[in-house]
């Protein structure tokens, strides 16, 4: 691990996660037209967001800076494959990783893997998963910030799993093990 890594996991560690994330949520759901506009064109220009997208490019019709990260886009930004057995990409973003799952373990950087139990919160429902398949997508701040489903469904839960707030950008997860299984999470 690089000095610089360090310093970054090391800050990241003693840092009190969960108050700075209530605080950076209330300012995110400020309604303060001249607060959000300047928050939302800054995030415009720093991480070079195409608007062209969305499906407004109105300040205005955003109320806070997280409508807008959580925007939605135009029906033709992303076309979807009519075949309805086609397997569909479910979130902006890189694959960071992709594989099969093997002997209840999921890579999360180079030499550094977590076990399905630990994702999931639950060794029973992890039983499904054994000699499957994952992918991880990382979604950057200039990505559109929702998740659809893969292919045709209907989601029948979701289950809220408490955690750390670590930042999940390549640095730590190159260094930080069983970083998404620390994490808090839906799933």
């Amino acid at each position: 691990m690089s000095h610089r890594a360090d310093i970054f996991i090391a800050a990241q560690r003693i840092l009190p996660k969960h108050a700075l994330s209530r605080m950076i949520g209330r300012v995110a759901e400020s309604q303060r037209p001249w607060l959000k506009n300047i928050l939302i064109k800054r995030a415009i220009a720093a991480f070079n967001i195409n608007m062209q997208e969305a499906k407004s490019d109105n300040l205005d019709d955003y109320d806070s800076f997280n409508t807008f990260f959580t925007r939605a886009l135009k029906d033709e930004a992303r076309p979807i494959h009519a075949d309805s057995n086609s397997v569909v990409c479910p979130a902006d973003g890189v694959v960071s990783q992709a594989g099969n799952i093997s002997k209840n373990k999921i890579l999360q950087a180079k030499g550094i893997d977590y076990s399905v139990d630990r994702i999931l919160g639950n060794s029973v429902e992890a039983n499904h998963y054994h000699d499957g398949s994952f992918a991880t997508i990382y979604l950057s701040p200039k990505d559109y910030h929702r998740v659809h489903m893969p292919i045709s469904g209907k989601l029948l839960r979701t289950r809220y799993i408490p955690g750390e707030l670590f930042s999940v950008n390549d640095q730590t997860a190159q260094n930080l093990s069983g970083l998404f299984a620390r994490n808090e999470r839906l799933i």
